[in-house]
């Protein structure tokens, strides 16, 4: 591999090696090779041929003070949150910091791949651009010491937006009344909802002469087009699928509930905290309420009516 010299170099190794070997004066070996004579006399006190490092001896961040960025490292090290999540829990302690002085912090002290795959990474393929209204439904199981639960949720795929309730039953009845409940817990219209092929939202094959399910008449009923996934092929709904993991990494998974009163208390705060408090890579930094409120300034036609009732205050 050839030699890495920095850009305002006028010598070489080989040229250096020989400047140190020599046994010309410094002016004959300044004029042989077209060079100040101060560099010869460099280059006759060394006993390399490298360049030194010109940067400085402890860099560290000019925007941030050593206690902050000690405490970027130590956030880092502690939570193992990605880039993004670490700049928006520590902005309000730390205001002025950006997103390229942290990336620069992490890198620095070596935390910036905290996990480093050693395969190439496969092309990510994102989701076709929808307006907001797009909704992915479906049902989890969750227990506790009273018993299971279900688990009934829903996320916008655009404003990432989710709301769930938790019911003891998870029939058809229940399915339809959670879609009601859900198009009037958000303020714009609902133009699509997707779901998987179970009994809860769709008819079964052998069930094909029967009688319009209660599900796909709830959709008619406010204009909804109902799409299902492909069978076999859960992954078609994944948007909500990872947003069950997350709930129940959140809840059931970390914490033990006494009965279902306790759960439910818990997943209701943990939905407000989601809501309107996460700040979300995907949506550019917004809480998904802030997106919601983005959206209705830019296309208002699409709300049925104005966002800002949802937003948290003295009242609810």
């Amino acid at each position: 591999m050839g030699q890495i010299l920095h850009p305002s170099a006028k010598t070489t190794a080989a040229t250096r090696r020989e400047i140190q070997n020599s046994e010309e004066s410094i002016a004959k070996l300044a004029k042989r090779f077209g060079v100040n004579k101060k560099t010869i006399e460099k280059w006759k006190k060394r006993d390399f041929v490298h360049d030194c490092p010109m940067g400085p001896k402890n860099p560290r961040s000019l925007a941030l003070s050593p206690e902050e960025e000690a405490a970027c490292v130590a956030f880092r090290k502690t939570t193992r949150l990605p880039l993004d999540d670490c700049l928006y829990s520590m902005q309000d302690a730390i205001p002025k910091l950006r997103r390229s002085t942290l990336h620069g912090v992490f890198k620095r002290h070596g935390i910036n791949r905290l996990c480093v795959n050693e395969e190439a990474p496969r092309a990510k393929k994102r989701f076709k651009n929808y307006e907001i209204g797009y909704f992915h439904v479906d049902i989890a199981e969750v227990r506790t010491q009273e018993g299971k639960i279900y688990l009934f949720a829903a996320i916008d795929r655009t404003s990432k937006y989710a709301y769930a309730e938790l019911k003891e039953k998870c029939g058809k009845v229940e399915a339809a009344e959670f879609l009601r409940n859900l198009v009037n817990a958000v303020s714009y219209e609902i133009k699509t909802v997707l779901t998987d092929n179970g009994s809860q939202f769709t008819n079964r094959r052998k069930d094909r002469f029967a009688l319009e399910h209660i599900f796909d008449r709830t959709c008619y009923e406010y204009g909804i087009e109902h799409r299902l996934t492909k069978v076999n092929h859960p992954w078609t709904n994944g948007q909500i699928e990872r947003m069950n993991r997350t709930f129940k990494e959140a809840t059931v998974k970390r914490y033990h509930y006494g009965n279902h009163a306790q759960l439910k208390a818990h997943f209701s705060a943990f939905l407000d905290a989601y809501n309107f408090a996460k700040r979300l890579k995907v949506l550019n930094g917004l809480s998904p309420y802030e997106y919601i409120l983005k959206s209705w300034q830019e296309s208002p036609n699409l709300f049925r009516r104005d966002p800002t009732h949802l937003s948290q205050g003295p009242n609810n």
